[in-house]
């Protein structure tokens, strides 16, 4: 459950950050909003009928409760315990649900980046081209003096 509110609130912040560097034009998007409704109810009805239904199928498992009254190791803490669960148990969800972060972060930063005219931009080339005689002015400065 940790697992799940830590990658959902992530996620919520990918899209706010996309959402807000994008500048969206939201009212030319409500224009053509209107005509996925009768989809969208479709579509909202048939997950709503599933949920109704794993709901109504939703047993109690024996072995599950039986576990629940079992001896505490007190030398282990919840934090190991998590790990081991999470990294044994579930490493394949776990990784798969950071694979689909890692898509949505480089989307995001994807989509955000924008050539703007007037900004100065690092040239890789030009900086490996660049000798120390063009970049350092040596000067002889007498004792005494500065330079004007």
């Amino acid at each position: 459950m940790i697992l799940a509110i830590v990658y959902v609130g992530a996620v919520a912040v990918l899209f706010l950050f996309v959402v807000m560097m994008l500048d969206v034009d939201f009212a030319g998007l409500r224009k053509g909003a209107m005509q996925y409704v009768p989809l969208g109810l479709v579509i909202g009805i048939i997950l709503l009928a599933e949920l109704a239904l794993i709901y109504m199928a939703w047993t109690v498992n024996d072995a599950a409760v039986a576990n629940i009254a079992a001896p505490v190791d007190l030398e282990r803490t919840n934090t190991h315990a998590l790990g081991d669960v999470l990294y044994t148990q579930y490493i394949l969800p776990f990784q798969m649900a950071g694979l689909v972060l890692l898509v949505a972060m480089i989307g995001a930063i994807t989509l955000t980046l924008r050539h703007r005219t007037g900004v100065h931009r690092q040239v890789i080339s030009n900086q490996i081209k660049t000798k120390s005689t063009d970049a350092v002015q040596l000067q002889k400065v007498k004792t005494g003096q500065g330079i004007s």
